[in-house]
């Protein structure tokens, strides 16, 4: 072999050392930095932290990173998620909030299976696009759609759910939609698992505007 030929190879050998190098100190890097935020995170987000979309791509297919839908992934390492549903939604839309038999359900004051989850947005907030799980989107607005915000940090993502007593508000409202019978189980299990605050009831009813309907309940419950 002449000097050329095996200076050649001998450059090629360094250059793959030096490739694979740059690969796992890119994986490593990435791997911090996902634990530090609390083990999920969105392409959006790697991309502002200095994460590489490849880098995601390699830590996926090498059982690294598990995706949990288009565009948000999740260390392997952690635990399965608890509500992988609402971890989705509140990582692909973040100003979206959870509220009617979605909320109830979070609040364990339903006995309903949400088969879709119920999100509020603001009007004129574009209609978000997620192949799953399946969306039921309300448009709120003013006060209706900024009070009563609960954050969450649920397997290391802040999600938005409505607090109980403007949830029930909302079902009174909705209700023609959710059915009456919905929404008088949610009272009663509200009254009977949560701490009972009237004053907090009558807040949100006004809120929604639905003060006169919800009144006569309330007395007659308490």
């Amino acid at each position: 072999m002449d000097n050329i030929t095996y200076t050649y190879k001998l450059c090629l050998v360094f250059l793959s050392m030096s490739r694979a190098s740059s690969i796992n100190s890119a994986s490593y890097k990435a791997l911090v930095i996902i634990r530090d935020i609390g083990g999920t995170i969105r392409t959006a987000e790697a991309i502002r932290a200095g994460i590489h979309p490849r880098t995601l791509y390699q830590l996926r297919d090498n059982g690294d990173l598990d995706m949990l839908s288009r565009g948000v992934y999740r260390l392997s390492e952690q635990e399965a998620v608890s509500t992988p549903d609402l971890v989705i939604v509140a990582s692909r839309i973040p100003q979206a909030v959870i509220c009617l038999v979605s909320a109830l359900a979070f609040h364990d004051i339903t006995t309903q299976i949400p088969h879709q989850i119920s999100i509020a947005l603001p009007k004129g907030a574009e209609s978000p696009r997620l192949d799953y799980p399946p969306l039921s989107v309300h448009r709120f607005s003013g006060a209706a759609l900024t009070e009563g915000i609960e954050e969450q940090h649920i397997d290391g993502i802040d999600i938005k759910v409505y607090c109980s007593e403007k949830t029930l508000a909302d079902c009174f409202k909705f209700r023609n939609k959710i059915g009456m019978d919905v929404v008088l189980e949610a009272l009663k299990l509200y009254k009977a698992r949560k701490q009972f605050r009237l004053n907090e009831l009558l807040h949100y009813a006004k809120t929604c505007r639905v003060e006169k309907i919800m009144r006569p309940y309330l007395e007659a419950i308490i």
